[in-house]
């Protein structure tokens, strides 16, 4: 499930201040990078199952690896983990509306919180 309109796929922002941001709304970017692209990921551990609220980047100037770049990001991701195969985003997933919501509010933080600092 993607959160369209968000407002954060309009910001770039200092890669160190985002992970500080991030993390403060329980969005960690641990090992999910490369030396051009971020993923930020928040665990959602329910009884319906196991769900991911995912932020994307990119590197538009600097390197990920060197801790020093410009990060542009992209739309939001809910999607639900299905052990072995991994994380599925499909339309036809079933997202409880509570999760949904909550995943909602973060991302409006977040995006209010970025607007301060972002270029």
């Amino acid at each position: 499930m993607k959160f369209e309109n968000t407002g954060l796929e309009k910001k770039k922002a200092d890669l160190n201040r985002l992970d500080d941001l991030m993390l403060t709304y329980g969005l960690v970017r641990a090992g999910q990078w490369d030396y051009e692209r971020v993923t930020y990921d928040r665990k959602f551990q329910l009884k319906e199952g196991v769900y991911y609220l995912r932020v994307f980047g990119y590197a538009v100037e600097g390197d990920v690896g060197a801790d020093e770049a410009l990060i542009q990001l992209m739309t939001p991701a809910l999607g639900k983990h299905y052990y072995p195969h991994g994380v599925e985003y499909g339309e036809d997933e079933h997202y409880p509306k509570t999760l949904v919501a909550q995943c909602e509010k973060i991302l409006a933080d977040v995006n209010a919180e970025i607007e301060k600092f972002t270029k």
